[in-house]
């Protein structure tokens, strides 16, 4: 799969998972820890494979064709702030007055993360690298994925 279509396939993923808990009552402590479990785990293993493969292949690639790129020092930055606030909700009991409010939180990081990946960093990377390119780097993304998803079961 292609590297580009593969990570946004993972935006779409936690994107449902929001809406899965947005449509929850304000009292679903237990569906809403759930859910966020599994938003802790996609946007976990998501962050790893871009800043381990997907962001240094974009960073090498702009020192060698181009002036390099700020949108990978700021994509590391944002994944630092939603990393911050997936570790106080990890802390928190989901019937914590605070919960909701920090999951609001981090849903905004995320969706804005995602808007300036999908908007500026992703076409830069589709002019920076050829299909076959995309698609070997979409080969090891989903490689990472799978390694990590069988290490959490």
């Amino acid at each position: 799969m292609n590297a580009i279509a593969l990570l946004k396939a993972d935006h779409r993923a936690v994107e449902e998972l929001f809406k899965e808990v947005q449509a929850l009552s304000d009292t679903a402590h237990v569906s809403r820890g759930r859910i966020f479990k599994n938003i802790d785990r996609e946007l976990t293993i998501h962050a790893h494979i871009e800043e381990t493969i997907f962001y240094p292949a974009f960073k090498e690639r702009t020192k060698r064709n181009t002036e390099p790129s700020d949108e990978v020092f700021e994509a590391f930055e944002e994944h630092a702030n939603v990393k911050a606030m997936l570790a106080k909700l990890e802390a928190l009991d989901p019937g914590d007055d605070t919960y909701n409010a920090k999951l609001q939180v981090l849903m905004e990081l995320v969706k804005h993360h995602v808007k300036e990946e999908e908007t500026r960093l992703f076409k830069q990377a589709k002019q920076l690298f050829d299909n076959e390119e995309l698609d070997a780097l979409g080969e090891q993304l989903e490689a990472a994925k799978e390694k990590m998803l069988a290490g959490a079961h």
